[in-house]
C-alpha cells in the first residue's frame, strides 16, 4: 500500500511517499480502506520530532483520523462488516491506504454525511467533547471562549457549544476569520492582532468573565486566560503553540476558585477511546444529523501532496479542516 512516512525530523519536505505492507487487523480491529485522512497539528509536531507516536502506533506514519470502507474484520469484532463506511480515531498511521484500528474507535458516518465530510470529524469532535464538555463541564447558558476559532478544533468547538446551548466568544488572526466565526454562530469574534482579547472579553461580559476557555496557545496567554474567567471558571489546555512555560498569579486561581486542566487523547488506551466514542455517537451524532453541526473543510490534497498540506497548515491561513485524499 502507499503511505506517507517521515524520513527524519524536519520540515514538510521530509514527508515521503513510499510503500509498506498492508496491516493485518488483530482480533478486535477493523481493516479500513482509507478514503480521506485528516491533517492535524499533532501531525506537524510528530514530523518535527516533538510528538512521538505511542507504543503500538506506526512511529513514522502520521495521521490521527480517517474515513473509509471496512475491508475486513477481526475475529472478535461485532458491529461492523466489510463494505460498511466508517470514520475512525487513530493513534497514528492515517496517511496510508489502509489502517487497522480497534473497532471501538470507529463510528458509522452520520446520516447525510459523505466520506469527505466524515474525515473532518473524529479528531476534532473527540477532542472538543472530552475537553470542553467532560473536563470543562460546559453547561447550557454558560459562555465559552475558544482561541483559534477557525482551526479545525475551533470551528468544531464553536458549533458544539452553540448546539449545547452555550454562548461562544472566539479569537482569530484576521478580520476575515473573525467574520467567518460570527457567521458560524459566535456571539463575538476578536481579532487578537488588533485588540487585547482580555479587555474585549471583559467588556462583552460586563466584567463578569467567561465560564470555560479552550486554549491551544499556552505561554503568555495563560495569565490573560485566568483574567478572563468568571468565578469557578475552567481553563482547559490542549496545546501550547506559543510555549509550554508561563508565569501566572496564583492568587487569581485561589480568589476565583478556578480550575486549570488539560489533556491529550493520543496516548489514552483503547477502552477510554471506546467509551468516548460511545458518548460522542450518543450526544453529538444526533446534532450532526439535525444539521446543527457541519464539516468545515478548508482544502483537500492528494496523499502524495502531504507536504503541501502541512505547509498550508503551518502558514495559518486555513479556515477549517485540511484533508488528504487517499483513495
Amino acid at each position: 500500500m502507499r503511505i506517507i512516512s517521515i524520513s527524519n525530523p524536519g520540515g514538510p519536505e521530509v514527508l515521503r511517499l513510499s510503500q509498506r505492507p498492508i496491516p493485518t487487523p488483530s482480533s478486535n480491529e477493523l481493516l479500513i480502506h482509507v478514503s480521506y485522512a485528516g491533517v492535524n497539528r499533532p501531525d506537524i509536531a510528530q514530523r518535527k520530532g516533538k510528538y512521538p507516536a505511542p507504543p503500538g502506533a506506526p512511529a513514522d506514519i502520521p495521521g490521527l483520523e480517517v474515513s473509509g470502507t471496512v475491508e475486513s474484520t477481526g475475529t472478535e469484532t461485532t458491529r461492523f462488516k466489510p463494505g460498511d463506511q466508517v470514520c475512525a480515531l487513530l493513534s497514528g498511521g492515517g496517511y496510508a491506504e489502509y489502517v487497522a484500528v480497534p473497532e471501538g474507535q470507529c463510528l458509522p458516518l452520520p446520516k447525510g454525511f459523505s466520506l469527505t465530510e466524515a474525515a473532518a470529524l473524529p479528531e476534532t469532535v473527540f477532542t472538543v467533547w472530552h475537553n470542553v464538555f467532560q473536563r470543562g463541564q460546559l453547561k447550557p447558558g454558560e459562555i465559552l471562549l475558544v482561541h483559534g476559532g477557525t482551526s479545525g478544533i475551533g470551528v468544531m468547538a464553536i458549533q458544539l457549544a452553540i448546539a449545547a446551548g452555550a454562548t461562544v466568544i472566539t479569537t482569530a488572526g484576521t478580520d476575515e476569520k473573525c467574520k467567518f466565526c460570527e457567521q458560524l454562530g459566535a456571539a463575538l469574534a476578536i481579532n487578537y492582532k488588533k485588540h487585547d482579547f482580555t479587555s474585549e472579553v471583559l467588556n462583552f461580559t460586563k466584567n463578569k468573565g467567561v465560564d470555560v476557555i479552550l486554549d491551544m496557545v499556552g505561554g503568555t496567554y495563560t495569565q490573560m486566560n485566568l483574567d478572563c474567567l468568571d468565578a469557578d471558571g475552567r481553563l482547559v489546555l490542549i496545546n501550547f503553540m506559543s510555549g509550554d512555560e508561563s508565569t501566572v498569579r496564583l492568587s487569581s486561581i485561589l480568589r476565583k476558585r478556578l480550575t486549570v486542566t488539560g489533556s491529550t487523547l493520543r496516548a489514552r488506551d483503547a477502552a477510554f477511546k471506546k467509551d468516548l466514542a460511545n458518548e460522542v455517537e450518543r450526544m453529538v451524532w444526533p446534532w450532526i444529523e439535525q444539521g446543527l453541526i457541519k464539516a468545515v473543510i478548508d482544502s483537500c490534497y492528494p496523499l502524495e501532496d502531504a507536504a503541501a498540506a502541512h505547509q498550508r497548515m503551518e502558514a495559518g491561513t486555513h479556515i477549517g479542516k485540511i484533508l488528504l485524499e487517499v483513495k
